[in-house]
C-alpha cells in the first residue's frame, strides 16, 4: 500500500459514514453491508448508489407471506389506476435521468412522512383500504343483507350451559349481530333494563289495539321483555332473539349503507319505545301532563343561537342521538367543537348591512344517556358510491362537558378565543421549525443542522489525488477500483489489460519487469485507459485549495453555526410543547369539571361501506372490567384491546356509535334492593311473576334437554360397555385353555386380570379383534412357528420375529424376552420377567430420549414413548407395559408363556388404590386422540399433495383444531402445529382461487359449483382463521377477501351479479364465532406399522412447514 492510498484510508472512514447516513435517509435502507455495497459500485456517488438500491431492492425476492398479496396486488394495481385522478406533479422515471429519481425519492419520502405525522397510517394501510372499499362500494346497488346461513347450535347442551351468572349472548339468527350490539349496550344500563322488565301495556288497549304503532310496538314491546327476561334468568350460554327481530324485519327499507341500517334501527327502538311509554304514562297519569322515562333517559335540549341574513335568533331543540363528524378530526372533543359551530356569527357590518350567517349549539340539559352517533360513512360524488372513513379517532373514557354547557357560555367563548390564538402562534413556530428540519429550496431538504455538520466534513477533509496507474489494485481484476471486485471479463488477452504499477516497492520489482515488457505488446486503445479518471480527480468532494487559517476561520464558523441551529430548534421545539400542554389543561380548572360522562358502551363496526360485522364493548362497573359482547360469545376484555378495535386506523375496525352515561347519577348501573330484607335482588328475583314464569318454562324446558342428552350418552356407553364384555366373553375359552395347560401354581383362569385386561386394553395396542377370530390368528401364529421350527432348529424369538408379522411394541416384548433367555434358563421365568421389562423400557426411553427427523415418530411406534415424552406418572406406565408383558398373543412359546403368565400374576398383585384407574383412562384416551389426530393429518396430508383439497380440507381442519387441543396439553402432545397450520391455510387458498377460477367462467354449472365451494367448505372455516389472529392466517383472509371483491369493478351478466351480492356478505362477515360445520371426516383404519409408513412417506414429501417447528 502506498503512503497516499494509506492518507486515502484515513480520510476516507467519516467520508464514508456520512454518504451512508445520506443514503440511509433518502432510500430507507437499513442493511449496513448493502449500503456499503452500493457505495463502493458507484465510487461513492450518492445518485448511482441510489440507482443501485432502487434495482437491488427491486430483484429482492419476497418472504413466503407474500403470496397472500399476489391476488390483492393485480386487483390493487388496475383500481389504483383506473380509480385515481392524474397528479398534477408526475415524475417521469423511464428515462435515465437521475435527477428525476432522486426527486421522485424525496418526494415520496414527503408526502410519507407527513401522511404517517396527520393520521398514524402508512401509506400501503391507506392504499390497501382504500383500494378494497373502492372494489366493495362499486356496486351502487347496494348489497343484500339476507344471509342464508344461521347460527348452528351445538348438539351437546351442556356447551349451551350458562356458567354460573356470566352475562347471557344473543344468537345470530341471520345477519343480525346490529341487534345484538345495540340491544346488549341497552340491556347492561340497568335503570333501562327496569324500566322494560316491569313494563305493562295500559288496559285499554289490551282487548284490541287501536291503530298500527299500538298493533306493532305492544307486540314489540313484550317479546323486549321476554328477551329481557331470559338475558336475566336464562339457564342458557345464550338466548334466540328471533322473534324480537321478525317484529323489526320491515322497518328496514333503506338501500344506503349499513351503518344507516343500525342508526335507523336505534332511533326506530327508542321511538317505540318512547310510544309504548307515552300511551303507559297517559293512562297512569291523571291531569298531569305525562312523564315519559324514555325521553327523561334518553333525550336531551340544546339551545340554537346564530345569526341568519343579518337578524339573530335563539331556538330550543330536543335531541337524542347526537352526530358527530369524523372526516378531518382527530378526537371527539375536537368532533363537538365542529359540530357546537356552523358557519361564523359576526354582527350586522359595512354600509350595505350583509352579514355572514351562523349559529352555536349549546347544551341546556343533558339526558341521563348521552349518545355520539360518530358518521364514519359518506357518500363519494365523484365516484357515487359511499365510502367508509377509517381515521383514527380517539375518544376519552371520562368526558367532561362543562365547556358545551349554555350557563358556561361566556367563559367558554373566552376559552375559545385564547386557544384560537394559541394555535396561530403554534402554526408561526411550526412554520419556523419547519424550516429548521427542512432545510434547503429544491426538492430535496435536510435539517439545516445536518447541513451545517456536511458542510464541516466536506471542509476538513483532504483533497488525495493519485495517477490513474496508482488508482489500480495489481491484484484487482481487470476493469475494477480499488477495493472492488467485479466478475472478469471473457477476453483472452486479460493478463494484457493490466498496466504495471509505475511506484511500486522493492517486493514487487521482479513481477514488474515482465509486465513492463508485456505492456509494449499492448494495442493503445485498451477499454480500461478508455474508462480511467483524469489524473486530477480526488477520490471523494473535497476542497482543491483552502488554507489552515481558513480551515479553521471557517470550522469556527460552522460549529457556532450549527450550536445557534441546535438550540434554536430546542426552543422552539420547547415553545411548540408548553403550547400544546396550554391548550390541553385549558379545560382543566375545578369549574370546568362539574359534568363529568362515563364510557358506557362502545358499537365497533368492522368490514366496508356495505358489509362488515358489529359488537360492542360494555363497561362492568361491578367487576371494574370492559366486557365484550359479540353474538353468543361474551367475554372479559381490556381499555387496550377497545382502544385497538374502536379508535380506527388499525385495519378495517372502527366505533360508530358511543353511550356515555351521567357519572353523578348512579341510579342508572346501580343494583334494584330489595325493600323488605335490604339485599340486592339479582337473578329471576328481578322478574316480576309473569316474566318468571316465562324464564322458569324455558328453563325446565333446557333442563330437558340436558336429561335427554345425559340419558342417550348413558345408553351410547352401556352399548359400548355390552361390546366390550361381549368381546370378552368370546376371548375367555382361548385364555382359559392357555392359563390351565400351565404347570405354574398360580391360578390363572380364576383371577381377574384377564377379563380385566380385556376390558381395559386399549384399542391401539391391537389386541385381538371381539369376533372370536382369535382362535384362527392363534392357529395360524401356531403353523407359522411350526413351519419356522421344520426350517430352523433355533426357536428363538429373533427368529420367529423375521418369520411372523408383529407389531412394534410385540417385536420389542419378544427381542427383550429372547435377550434374557439365559437368565429364563438359569434363574426360572420371574428373573427373566424382570430382566425382559427392564431391558424393553431402557429400550423405550432411549426412542423417546432421541432427537429423530420429522419422518420418523416413535411416538406412534408405541405408547410407552409417548408416556415418557409427557412425564406420564410412573404408576401408569408400568401398569401399561405390565399389561403388554401379559397379552395372550405370547402364548406360542413355553418361555413366552411363562413370562406373560408371571406379568398376569403381578398385574392381579396390584391393589385398587395403587393405581388411579380414571387417571389411566384418561391417558390412554390422550393416546388414542394423538393417534387419531395422526391419522387425520395424515390423510389429509395425502390429499393435499394430489391436489384433491375438497377432501382434504375437513382432515386438515379437524386435524389442526385437534392437535391444537393436544398442545394445550403439552408441547409433545400433538404434532407440528405450523406444518398443519400452513396446509390448511393453503388448502383454503387453493379452494379460492379454484372456485374464483369457475366464478370468472361465467358458466352457471360451474359458477354454481364455485359458490358452493365459497359457501360449504371455504367461508365456514374464515372463523377458524380469525379467532386466533395468527398474522399469516389474517392476510390469507384478506387475500381470499380481496380477491372476490375485485369483481365488484367489473362489468357482468345480472344474474351473476346477484349471485356476487348475495355471496359477499357472507365472505366479509367478519364474526369469529364458529357457525354451521361439516361432521368430522370418517377415519381410515390403519394398523400401526401402516400408519407409521404413511406418516413417514408424507412427512418426507412435504417437508417442514415455513417458521419453527415443534
Amino acid at each position: 500500500m502506498t503512503v497516499e492510498q494509506n492518507v486515502l484510508q484515513q480520510h476516507s472512514q467519516k467520508h464514508q459514514q456520512t454518504l451512508l447516513n445520506q443514503l440511509r435517509e433518502v432510500t430507507g435502507t437499513t442493511d449496513i453491508q448493502l449500503l456499503q455495497q452500493a457505495l463502493q459500485v458507484s465510487n461513492g456517488d450518492v445518485a448511482e448508489a441510489v440507482a443501485f438500491l432502487t434495482e437491488k431492492n427491486s430483484k429482492v425476492p419476497q418472504q413466503d407471506e407474500t403470496t397472500y398479496y399476489q391476488t390483492s396486488q393485480v386487483a390493487s394495481d388496475r383500481y389504483i389506476s383506473v380509480g385515481s385522478q392524474a397528479d398534477t406533479n408526475v415524475i417521469d422515471l423511464t428515462g435515465d435521468d437521475k435527477d428525476d429519481l432522486q426527486r421522485a425519492i424525496a418526494l415520496s419520502l414527503e408526502e410519507s412522512s407527513r401522511a404517517f405525522r396527520e393520521t398514524g397510517i402508512t401509506d400501503e394501510e391507506q392504499a390497501i383500504s382504500r383500494v378494497l372499499e373502492a372494489s366493495i362500494a362499486e356496486n351502487k346497488a347496494s348489497l343484500k343483507r339476507t344471509h342464508t346461513e344461521v347460527w348452528s347450535d351445538s348438539p351437546n347442551p351442556h356447551d349451551r350451559k350458562r356458567i354460573d351468572s356470566c352475562p347471557v349472548g344473543l344468537k345470530n339468527v341471520g345477519n343480525t349481530c346490529w341487534f345484538s350490539a345495540v340491544i346488549q349496550s341497552l340491556f347492561n344500563l340497568l335503570e333501562f333494563q327496569r324500566l322494560v322488565l316491569n313494563y305493562s301495556p295500559p288496559a285499554r288497549v289490551l282487548d284490541l289495539p287501536r291503530n298500527q304503532k299500538e298493533h306493532r310496538n305492544l307486540p314489540f314491546m313484550q317479546e323486549l321483555r321476554n328477551l329481557f327476561s331470559l338475558m336475566v334468568g336464562s339457564k342458557r350460554k345464550y338466548v334466540d332473539p328471533s322473534r324480537a327481530v321478525e317484529i323489526l324485519k320491515d322497518a328496514f327499507k333503506s338501500s344506503e349503507s349499513q351503518q344507516q341500517d343500525v342508526s335507523e334501527f336505534t332511533h326506530k327502538l327508542l321511538d317505540w319505545l318512547e310510544d309504548a311509554f307515552q300511551m303507559k304514562a297517559e293512562e297512569d297519569s291523571v291531569g298531569e301532563k305525562p312523564k315519559n322515562p324514555m325521553v327523561e333517559l334518553f333525550y336531551g335540549r340544546f339551545l340554537a343561537v346564530g345569526v341568519l341574513e343579518g337578524k339573530k335568533f335563539e331556538n330550543t331543540e330536543m335531541f337524542g342521538q347526537y352526530p358527530l363528524q369524523v372526516n378531518g378530526f382527530k378526537d371527539l372533543h375536537e368532533c363537538l367543537e365542529a359540530a357546537m359551530v356552523e358557519g361564523e356569527i359576526e354582527s350586522l357590518h359595512s354600509a350595505e348591512n350583509s352579514a355572514r350567517s351562523g349559529q352555536e349549539h349549546w347544551f341546556t340539559e343533558l339526558p341521563p344517556v348521552l349518545t355520539f352517533e360518530l358518521s364514519r360513512f359518506e357518500f363519494n360524488q365523484a365516484l357515487g358510491r359511499p365510502e367508509k372513513i377509517h381515521n383514527k379517532l380517539e375518544f376519552p373514557s371520562m368526558l367532561y362537558m362543562d365547556r358545551y354547557m349554555d350557563r358556561n357560555r361566556e367563559i367558554t367563548r373566552i376559552k375559545r378565543e385564547e386557544i384560537r390564538r394559541l394555535k396561530e402562534h403554534l402554526t408561526v413556530l411550526q412554520q419556523r421549525l419547519e424550516r429548521y428540519l427542512s432545510y434547503g429550496s429544491g426538492p430535496k431538504r435536510f435539517p439545516l443542522a445536518d447541513v451545517l455538520q456536511y458542510a464541516m466534513e466536506f471542509a476538513s477533509s483532504k483533497p488525495v489525488c493519485t495517477s490513474p496507474v496508482e488508482d489500480i489494485d495489481t491484484s484487482a481484476p481487470p476493469g475494477g477500483t480499488t477495493g472492488q471486485q467485479l466478475p472478469p471479463p471473457s477476453s483472452t488477452a486479460e493478463p494484457d489489460s493490466v498496466p504495471p504499477p509505475e511506484n511500486s516497492g522493492p517486493a514487487s520489482a521482479p513481477a514488474a519487469a515482465p509486465l513492463a515488457a508485456q505492456q509494449q505488446r499492448v494495442p493503445v486503445h485498451k477499454p480500461f485507459t478508455q474508462s480511467r479518471l483524469p489524473p486530477d480527480l480526488p477520490m471523494h468532494p473535497a476542497p482543491r485549495h483552502i488554507t489552515e487559517e481558513e480551515l479553521r476561520v471557517l470550522e469556527g464558523c460552522l460549529h457556532r453555526w450549527r450550536s445557534e441551529v441546535e438550540n434554536d430548534t430546542r426552543d422552539l421545539q420547547g415553545s411548540i410543547t408548553r403550547i400544546h400542554r396550554t391548550i390541553e389543561l385549558m379545560y382543566s380548572d375545578k369549574s370546568m369539571m362539574q359534568v363529568p360522562y362515563r364510557l358506557h358502551a362502545v358499537l365497533v363496526h368492522e368490514g366496508q361501506a356495505n358489509a362488515g360485522h358489529y359488537w360492542a364493548y360494555i363497561y362492568d362497573p361491578h367487576q371494574r372490567c370492559w366486557m365484550k359482547y359479540n353474538d353468543i360469545s361474551v367475554t372479559k376484555s381490556s381499555w387496550e384491546e377497545l382502544v385497538r378495535d374502536s379508535f380506527g386506523g388499525y385495519r378495517n375496525a372502527s366505533a360508530y356509535c358511543l353511550m356515555y352515561i351521567n357519572d353523578k347519577k348512579p341510579f342508572l348501573i346501580e343494583e334494584e334492593f330489595d325493600k323488605e330484607t335490604g339485599q340486592i335482588l339479582s337473578g329471576m328475583d328481578k322478574l316480576p311473576p309473569d316474566l318468571k314464569q316465562y324464564v322458569k318454562e324455558d328453563n325446565e324446558q333446557f333442563d330437558k334437554e340436558i336429561e335427554e342428552w345425559d340419558a342417550m350418552q348413558a345408553r351410547k356407553a352401556q352399548q359400548e360397555k355390552l361390546a366390550l364384555a361381549a368381546a370378552a366373553a368370546s376371548a375367555a375359552p382361548s385364555s382359559t385353555s392357555t392359563s390351565t395347560s400351565s404347570p405354574q401354581p398360580m391360578s390363572i383362569e380364576s383371577s381377574p386380570p384377564d377379563n380385566s385386561v380385556a376390558q381395559q386394553d386399549p384399542e391401539y395396542l391391537e389386541q385381538p379383534s371381539p369376533t372370536g377370530d382369535f382362535k384362527h390368528l392363534q392357529e395360524d401364529t401356531e403353523r407359522a412357528i411350526s413351519r419356522a421350527a421344520a426350517e430352523q432348529e433355533d426357536r428363538s424369538p429373533e427368529v420367529l420375529l423375521n418369520t411372523i408379522m408383529m407389531t412394534p411394541n410385540m417385536q420389542g416384548i419378544i427381542m427383550a424376552i429372547g435377550k434374557s433367555s439365559s437368565i429364563y434358563e438359569k434363574n426360572g421365568p420371574e428373573a427373566a420377567f424382570f430382566k425382559a421389562i427392564k431391558l424393553e423400557y431402557a429400550r423405550l426411553l432411549r426412542f423417546a430420549q432421541e432427537d429423530t427427523p420429522p419422518e420418523l415418530d416413535y411416538r406412534l411406534h408405541h405408547v410407552i414413548v409417548y408416556f415418557i415424552q409427557n412425564e406420564a406418572p410412573k404408576k401408569i406406565l408400568e401398569r401399561t407395559l405390565l399389561t403388554q408383558f401379559a397379552d395372550r398373543n405370547l402364548a406360542f412359546d413355553e418361555r413366552c408363556k411363562s413370562i406373560m403368565q408371571v406379568a398376569r400374576a403381578k398385574l392381579d398383585l396390584i391393589k385398587p388404590e395403587e393405581v388411579n384407574m380414571d387417571e389411566y383412562e384418561m391417558w390412554h384416551q390422550d393416546y388414542r386422540n394423538f393417534r387419531e389426530t395422526t391419522v387425520l393429518m395424515v390423510t389429509g396430508l395425502e390429499l393435499f399433495q394430489k391436489s384433491n383439497y375438497v377432501e382434504a380440507l375437513m382432515y386438515l381442519i379437524y386435524s389442526y383444531q385437534y392437535n391444537r387441543e393436544l398442545l394445550l396439553k403439552g408441547l409433545y402432545r400433538g404434532h407440528d402445529e405450523e406444518l398443519l397450520g400452513y396446509h390448511r391455510r393453503e388448502c383454503l387458498l387453493k379452494l379460492n382461487e379454484q372456485a374464483a377460477a369457475m366464478f370468472e367462467s361465467g358458466e352457471e354449472p360451474e359458477v354454481s359449483t364455485g359458490l358452493g365451494i365459497m359457501n360449504e367448505l371455504v367461508v365456514p372455516c374464515i372463523p377458524l382463521l380469525l379467532a386466533q389472529e395468527a398474522e399469516k392466517d389474517l392476510l390469507a383472509v384478506e387475500d381470499m377477501r380481496n380477491r372476490w371483491c375485485s369483481y365488484l369493478g367489473q362489468e357482468m351478466e345480472a344474474n351473476l351479479q346477484e349471485k356476487l351480492t348475495d355471496f359477499l356478505p357472507k365472505l366479509l362477515d367478519c364474526s369469529t364465532e364458529i357457525k354451521s360445520f361439516h361432521d368430522p371426516p370418517k377415519l381410515p383404519s390403519y394398523s400401526t406399522l401402516e400408519l407409521c409408513e404413511r406418516f413417514g412417506r408424507i412427512m418426507a414429501a412435504v417437508g417442514r412447514a415455513p417458521g419453527e417447528g415443534r
